[in-house]
C-alpha cells in the first residue's frame, strides 16, 4: 500500500525527474576542450549556510542501489571511478581499477566513433594524470571523494546531451537485472524484468546520508557461506529482492517521489526521532495546513501562528459547512532509521474529512481553563517541549513524539507514556503549568471515552461535583497554599516546593501536618472575609472526601491531583480577579 501510493504520487508529481534520470548535487565539473583534451576543474558550489553545496544536475541514474558492488554512473561518478585514483586509506588499488574500468565500459554504450563520445573515450584511456594533479582543485576532489561530472566545450554537461536521454536507463550493464529473473510487479501488477537492489531514500533524519533502504533482504548466507542451509530470507525459494518483485521503473518512481517530499520543507516534518512526509491523492490546501497542527512556530508566545489552519478547520465544522475537497485521500508515512535500512515507525491513510475530525479532536481533548495572559493552543511541538527535561526540544523522548503522532492521526488513546513523563516532570519541577494538565485531561478523557468506562470525564474548569479522591485533594492543596499565600504575602516557596511530590503520590503522609499549619496560616488572616471564604472552600472539599485519607495514589490519581490543583489555583485567581 505504501509504495502503490508513491508510485501514483510519482505518476503525477510536477518536475519529477524523468525516468532513468534523478536530480544529484554534484560539486566539481570536468572541463574537457572540443578535441578531448582536459582543461580544468570548475567549482559548482555555492555557501548555503555553514557548508558549501554543489549545483544540481540531473543525470542518468542506475535506478538501483549500488550496494557493494561496483556499479558506475554514466558521465559522473566519483574520483576513484572518473580517473582510477584511491581516494582514501582503506582503499584498495585492484578495486579501484576495476571501478575505473566500469566508467569506461559504461560511456562504450553510446556510439564510440561519434563526436563527443570518441574524444571522451580518448581521455579517459589516457589520462594525462600530471595535469590534472597539478590543478588547484584537485586535492579537494581527491581528499573528499566529490562527485565529478563531464563537460565538454560545445556540449556543456554531458550528461545533458540528446544521446544520453536515449539510452539512459537501458544499458545491461547498468541495470543489474536478472533477465531470467523477470516476473510480475508487485506495484505495477506488469510482467517485467525485476530490479534487485531498489534505489535509497535519502533526507530521512539520523539515517546515512547517502541513503538508506525501505526495501531491502539481507544476502549474507550467499558467497558460499551456510551452503545447503535455506536462508530465512528465501521465502518460495526466491532469492534478495525477489521476495518483493519490482520493475525497474516502479521502484525508481516511488523511491524519486519520496525522495522529493524528503527534499521539500513544505511537505515533512520531524516529529521526534521521525521525519514524516504526507501527501494527497491530488493537490489541495490541506497539503499546506497540515504541517502546522504539530511543528512549531519561530517564537513561542507567537503560538496561535501554530494553528491557525486548526482555527479554519474549526469554523468549517461550527458551521456545518463541508471541508475543503473532504473525500480526497490523504496519505502520511513516518520513517525512522534503521541502522542501514529505514524503518516505517507509522503509516496511515484516510479522507481529508477524518483526519480533519481526529485532529479537531486533538485539539479538544486538552482544552482547559487558562489565565487571559494565555495565548490558547499549541502546537504538538511545544506540547512536547514543555514535558522535555529543561524544557529543550533535544531532550523530548524519541519515541514519545511518534507515539503521540500515531494517537492523534488513528484517533486512537495517547500513549502511556505520555502520563508517566508529565508526572515525572512536574514532581522534578513542583510545578503543574497549563500545558501539563491540559495533557494530563486529554490523556484521561480519551483513555475512558475509547474504553466506555463509567470515569467521570474531566471538564474545562473546575468541576465542584467531581468526588474522585485524587481530584478533591489536588483541590484542597490549591487551598491550603492559598491560605499560605494569603497569611505571608511575597513568600518565596509555598508548600508546594516543599510537599507537593509527596502530597500527589502518599496523601497520607503529609496533609495531617499541612492541616495543622493551615489553622496557624488563618490566624494570622487579618480580613475576616477572606478567612471565611477559604473555610468554606476547606468545607466543601472536605464534604467528598473520604473518611480516612489514602495512603497511596495511582499515577492516574496523582494525574487527577495535578488538574484539581490547577482547577483550583485558576478559580480562585478568576474569582480575585472578578471580584477586584
Amino acid at each position: 500500500m505504501i509504495l502503490q501510493a508513491l508510485y501514483d504520487l510519482s505518476e503525477r508529481m510536477d518536475g519529477i525527474a524523468p525516468e532513468g534520470f534523478e536530480a544529484k548535487r554534484i560539486p566539481f565539473k570536468c572541463c574537457l576542450d572540443s578535441h578531448g583534451s582536459f582543461v580544468g576543474f570548475e567549482d559548482t558550489r555555492q555557501q548555503v549556510g555553514k557548508k558549501k553545496v554543489g549545483q544540481e544536475y540531473l543525470v542518468p541514474s542506475l535506478g538501483e542501489a549500488k550496494g557493494n558492488g561496483i556499479k558506475a554512473n554514466l558521465l559522473w561518478e566519483n574520483a576513484e571511478y572518473v580517473f582510477g585514483v584511491p581516494t582514501k586509506e582503506t582503499s584498495k588499488p585492484d578495486r579501484v581499477k576495476v571501478q575505473a574500468q566500469a566508467f569506461r565500459d559504461k560511456i562504450r554504450i553510446m556510439n564510440a566513433e561519434v563526436s563527443p563520445w570518441k574524444e571522451v573515450l580518448s581521455f579517459l584511456e589516457d589520462l594525462p594524470m600530471a595535469a590534472i594533479e597539478a590543478d588547484p582543485l584537485w586535492n579537494e576532489v581527491k581528499e573528499s571523494a566529490s562527485l565529478v561530472v563531464l563537460s565538454m566545450d560545445g556540449h556543456g554537461i554531458l550528461t545533458a546531451h540528446p544521446d544520453v536521454r536515449q539510452v539512459a536507463g537501458k544499458a545491461p550493464a547498468a541495470s543489474g537485472r536478472d533477465e531470467e529473473g523477470a516476473g510480475i510487479c508487485l506495484i505495477t501488477g506488469e510482467r517485467s524484468a525485476l530490479v534487485r537492489l531498489v534505489p535509497q531514500f535519502k533526507g530521512v533524519r539520523g539515517a546515512n546520508p547517502t541513503g538508506g533502504s525501505l526495501v531491502a533482504v539481507n544476502n549474507k548466507f550467499e558467497n558460499g557461506r551456510n551452503q545447503g542451509a535455506t536462508p530465512a530470507f528465501a521465502s518460495y525459494n526466491k532469492s534478495t529482492a525477489f521476495n518483493s518483485p519490482m520493475s525497474p521503473k516502479a521502484a525508481e518512481g516511488f523511491v524519486k517521489a519520496a525522495n522529493e517530499l524528503l527534499k521539500d520543507p513544505r511537505r515533512h516534518l520531524l516529529v521526534g526521532d521521525a521525519t514524516v512526509v504526507f501527501w494527497a491523492e491530488k493537490q489541495v490546501a490541506f497539503e499546506d495546513q497540515f504541517p502546522s497542527f504539530f511543528k512549531s512556530c519561530e517564537r513561542k508566545d507567537d503560538s496561535d501562528q501554530d494553528v491557525l489552519a486548526v482555527k479554519a478547520l474549526y469554523r468549517c465544522l461550527e458551521s456545518g459547512s463541508e471541508i475543503p475537497d473532504a473525500q480526497t485521500r490523504f496519505f502520511v508515512l513516518g520513517l525512522a532509521p534503521n541502522s542501514a535500512r529505514i524503518s516505517v515507525r507509522f503509516w496511515h491513510t484516510g479522507t481529508i474529512a477524518e483526519f480533519s475530525s481526529r485532529i479537531r479532536q486533538h485539539f479538544d481533548d486538552p482544552e482547559i481553563v487558562r489565565s487571559p495572559k494565555d495565548q490558547g493552543r499549541y502546537s504538538l511541538f511545544w506540547y512536547l517541549v514543555d514535558i522535555a527535561t529543561e524544557r529543550k526540544a533535544d531532550n523530548i523522548p524519541p519515541n514519545l513524539a511518534g507515539n503521540i503522532t500515531r494517537s492523534i492521526l488513528a484517533g486512537t488513546p495517547y500513549p502511556t507514556t505520555l502520563l508517566q513523563q508529565t508526572i515525572r516532570r512536574i514532581r522534578a519541577e513542583q510545578e503543574v503549568t497549563r500545558i501539563r494538565a491540559s495533557l494530563l485531561k486529554a490523556y484521561l478523557n480519551r483513555f475512558h471515552r475509547t474504553h466506555f468506562t463509567s470515569e467521570k470525564e474531566i471538564l474545562v474548569a473546575l468541576d465542584p461535583d467531581n468526588t474522585n479522591p485524587g481530584y478533591l485533594l489536588g483541590r484542597l492543596f490549591a487551598v491550603l497554599e492559598k491560605i499560605q499565600e494569603d497569611a505571608q504575602p511575597g513568600i518565596n516557596a509555598t508548600i508546594r516546593d516543599r510537599y507537593y511530590g509527596a502530597a500527589s503520590a502518599s496523601p497520607v503522609t503529609v496533609f495531617p501536618q499541612l492541616l495543622k499549619l493551615k489553622n496557624h496560616h488563618l490566624a494570622k488572616l487579618e480580613n475576616p472575609n477572606f478567612r471565611i471564604a477559604h473555610e468554606r472552600r476547606l468545607t466543601e472539599i472536605f464534604a467528598g472526601l473520604p473518611a480516612d485519607m489514602p495512603a497511596h495514589l495511582a499515577i492516574e490519581d496523582q494525574a487527577r491531583f495535578a488538574i484539581g490543583y490547577y482547577h483550583q489555583r485558576q478559580a480562585l485567581f478568576t474569582k480575585s480577579e472578578k471580584s477586584n
